[in-house]
């Protein structure tokens, strides 16, 4: 796994406004990993975002039947705003490098509809 940069933020709660405080990302090994192939649910309550993520799982194929399936939650996870803020202006990053390999198509009708008006 790559390491994380540096990173400076305000300090958290309770410090100087103003302040800053130099963050080290530390790797902890023994994190796991989640395999997700659906987002189940996405939930922003004023205070903190909410995603569960989730697994599908086909049931027993049978010849005539129509092929059928469960969605499990897989994690579930919750985000201060600052953090939801920060994985939305990744995933834009993202979103913008899938687009850049031809992975993603871009939507030009509301690409259009999102530019500026132009200058007389």
């Amino acid at each position: 796994m790559a390491k994380e940069p540096e990173n400076t933020s305000a300090a958290p709660g309770g410090a100087a406004a103003g302040q800053t405080a130099a963050i080290r990302y530390v790797d902890r090994p023994e994190c796991t990993e989640t395999f997700a192939d659906s987002v189940n649910h996405v939930y922003f309550d004023g205070q903190s975002l909410r995603i569960e993520f989730g697994i599908t799982r086909l049931d027993e194929i049978k010849p005539n039947t129509p092929v059928s399936g469960r969605r499990f939650p897989a994690q579930r996870m919750v985000l201060t705003p600052g953090a939801a803020v920060e994985l939305i202006n990744r995933m834009q990053q993202v979103g913008q490098a899938l687009a850049q390999a031809g992975v993603l198509k871009t939507n030009p009708a509301k690409a259009a509809a999102d530019a500026p008006p132009p200058a007389n």
